[in-house]
């Protein structure tokens, strides 16, 4: 009798263990699809953003074409975007975007009849709707990353999951916060 016992309990603690390890597995797998899912949205956003860049540059150049440096900036800043493949490389890329718009809308605003162009006003219009995008699937991933890095750091969870395959990512973040506080506007 006292071994069937002894076996119940084994098997008991056993089933519980098999519990917990698929319970954590399949939460592991959602936190892990639900950060891809919104690094996804991202690069779309940053992407929308890189393609209205060019239509910028065209409109900004018919007024102001001597301002060679500025839209080679802006170019520039926009191949680092468009090839940047992990949160760190986006990361500087993003830092570089936002000074290279920062500079061509500078340049916009010496030029009265640039920023009466209703071509580049809903280009401006689209650009800052983008980046409030960019800014809104950035806090989505950060979400995410905070919340599968956490549970990977728990423990028990941390004897075990890196394992399976799970590991920590990194945040999506900026050197300059204060550089994407707020999307690119220009005061006409």
């Amino acid at each position: 009798m006292e071994l069937l016992i002894v076996v119940g309990v084994i098997v008991l603690l056993v089933l519980i263990a098999g519990i917990y390890l698929w319970a954590t597995y399949n939460s592991l797998v959602s936190l892990n699809v639900r950060v891809d899912e919104a690094w996804s949205d991202i690069t779309v956003q940053l992407k929308r953003r890189a393609d209205l860049i060019p239509n910028i540059i065209e409109a900004v150049k018919g007024y102001a074409a001597h301002e060679k440096q500025v839209f080679e900036n802006v170019t520039q800043a926009r191949a680092e975007t468009v090839s940047a493949g992990s949160p760190a490389e986006a990361s500087a890329a993003e830092n570089h975007m936002q000074q290279a718009l920062k500079s061509i809308f500078a340049v916009a605003e010496a030029y009265p009849q640039l920023q009466a162009n209703q071509n580049f006003l809903q280009l401006q219009a689209e650009l800052v709707d983008t980046e409030d995008k960019i800014q809104a699937s950035r806090r989505f991933y950060n979400g995410g990353v905070r919340d599968l890095n956490t549970k990977i750091k728990q423990f028990p969870n941390t004897l075990f999951v890196r394992g399976l395959g799970f590991h920590e990512r990194e945040f999506f973040e900026v050197d300059e916060p204060a550089a994407i506080a707020e999307p690119p506007r220009v005061q006409f």
